[in-house]
């Protein structure tokens, strides 16, 4: 799955980051989602957990946070901001499907509600990023 595959990169980066700071265990996680990559929460936390027992000698009693940011979006031509939220019912299953696993199709499948341009920025909210990890010094 989609979440297990993002889950290892977090576990992974989270690793490589501690060990740039000389941490001994890692004991917070703090992980920015971003709406339009419509990862299923649930699954990917348990992937995180799992994956924190895999690295067990990595980690200590951590917590790990997640912070959903919610997308918002800006029309190049009208300059007209909407949030993702307020489109993304309007999408089928496959179209929804298809930004789940590749965030940049939204551009195939959303248009301005104001002006119908098909060009647009994602000013916020796409993509997975751990915002930073706390741990015990060596």
């Amino acid at each position: 799955m989609h979440e297990w595959a993002l889950a290892e990169s977090v576990i992974k980066s989270s690793i490589a980051a501690a060990e740039k700071e000389n941490l001994k265990k890692i004991t917070e996680i703090n992980i920015r989602l971003g709406e339009l990559q419509q990862i299923a929460n649930d699954i990917f936390k348990f992937a995180l957990n799992e994956l924190v027992e895999t690295y067990s000698d990595k980690f200590q009693d951590v917590s790990i946070n997640i912070e959903t940011e919610e997308t918002e979006l800006q029309c190049k031509q009208c300059e007209h901001t909407w949030q993702f939220k307020d489109m993304k019912n309007k999408l089928s299953a496959d179209e929804a499907e298809a930004i789940h696993f590749i965030p940049e199709v939204a551009f195939v499948h959303t248009r301005c509600p104001k002006c119908g341009s098909p060009d647009f920025l994602i000013v916020k909210g796409r993509g997975v990023s751990v915002s930073s990890i706390k741990g015990i010094k060596e």
